[in-house]
């Protein structure tokens, strides 16, 4: 097992690696290196599910009643369209400030003798010494992108523009809301992350960011436009933005990004640096706490320290798998909304729960929707529907 070992970048999955790393073996010397100002964050909140809560359970006790303690939860989802409101109940969700869960991921892995260093930005030529880096720096990782040729980097980019916001308002449930606009539509996600604030991800195409004008408003003017546009969710309250410094808003294209492989000598990709699913599965944060989890039991399982990173880059790839595909078929849903957006709002927003399923893009939706009815009554009909959807998205991609 490393002896000595430098986390770079201090998000969610650095920061709890650092505390099982203590947890496994106290004498090990672990410094996390974050180059932002402590408390200088980026996000809102971020969605989690009682799975992971089970996971951090197993894991630290510890972190994991601070994270439930700090968290809140809903049971129901909601969807508004066309004035009509929707309500499916579903699992246990709950949502965190991504500001808050640092903070106590950071105290925690302080409380157990890591360091953990803010305003400190490792270069990748001035590389830490230690026997194990771990690079959870984020999507743009510069110490993955210093040897991308060997970690094999693709990128690609979705279609659909969205931006992430909050607002005053407390949302009960996770909550949609789809809106028309004489440019097309745009929708919003909207959820929970204390009893103060949500977080609300506003959605649209790229036809319909630049028909509103969005593309070209100040931050303030597109703010006050989504105002009206979402003005029956949002019941008064503000929406907040967190412009750039010359005044423009943070509308961004989702990067999917995946790598060849994971490791290169004593350098580890996690969390974001590693892998990235598309923000309508809301894993992320799931991802990066359950690469923590992976690399340490690697690492105490495996005293080679090459043996152990092979073995958690197999078993994570392994992990991803079904995520990804669902994470891939939720974003091509959103992008195709005009194909489903016309059915009857209960009929939809049904739709919209099964956007995982890889059956659905090649049925149409109504025809979709029956079946799916029906299998929940007809054992036979659901491994059909089990065994077909994969095929045909095999053909699709051959």
């Amino acid at each position: 097992m490393p002896v000595k070992i430098a986390c770079v970048g201090g998000g969610p999955a650095s920061l709890y690696f650092s505390i099982l790393m203590k947890r496994q073996d106290p004498s090990c010397d672990i410094t996390v290196h974050e180059r932002n100002p402590a408390g200088s964050t980026y996000g809102w909140g971020v969605t989690y599910w009682s799975g992971l809560l089970d996971a951090l359970r197993r894991y630290d006790p510890e972190s994991a009643a601070a994270v439930r303690a700090h968290s809140v939860g809903w049971r129901e989802g909601v969807a508004h369209v066309r004035g009509s409101r929707t309500v499916h109940h579903g699992d246990q969700g709950f949502g965190i400030g991504r500001h808050r869960l640092l903070e106590l991921l950071a105290g925690r892995a302080r409380s157990l003798g890591v360091t953990v260093e803010h305003q400190r930005h490792v270069a990748p030529d001035d590389m830490p010494d230690a026997d194990l880096v771990v690079a959870g720096d984020g999507v743009h990782s510069a110490l993955r992108e210093a040897h991308a040729g060997h970690f094999g980097t693709d990128v690609r980019l979705g279609r659909n523009r969205y931006i992430w916001l909050g607002t005053t308002k407390v949302f009960d449930a996770f909550t949609f809301s789809f809106q028309e606009t004489g440019h097309g539509w745009i929708w919003a996600y909207a959820y929970a992350f204390s009893g103060e604030r949500s977080t609300c991800v506003v959605e649209c195409s790229p036809e319909t960011w630049t028909g509103l004008g969005l593309d070209r408003a100040r931050a303030a003017d597109g703010l006050a436009l989504l105002g009206k546009i979402f003005a029956g969710l949002l019941d008064g309250h503000p929406l907040i933005g967190r412009d750039r410094a010359d005044g423009t808003a943070r509308w961004l294209t989702f990067r999917t990004l995946t790598n060849r492989t994971w490791s290169r000598g004593n350098l580890v990709l996690i969390g974001d640096a590693a892998h990235t699913t598309h923000y309508s599965v809301g894993a992320g944060t799931t991802l990066a706490l359950e690469d923590a989890g992976c690399l340490a039991t690697a690492l105490r399982e495996h005293p080679d320290l090459r043996t152990a990173l092979a073995r958690y880059e197999r078993q994570r790839r392994s992990d991803l798998l079904p995520l990804q595909s669902a994470a891939r078929l939720s974003a091509q849903w959103y992008e195709n909304l005009p194909r489903y957006i016309g059915l009857p709002p209960d009929e939809m927003f049904a739709l919209l729960g099964q956007r995982h399923s890889p059956l659905l893009p090649y049925l149409p939706p109504r025809l979709y929707y029956r079946l799916d009815r029906a299998a929940e009554r007809l054992e036979a009909l659901r491994r059909a529907k089990r065994w077909l959807g994969p095929r045909l998205a095999r053909a699709s991609r051959a």
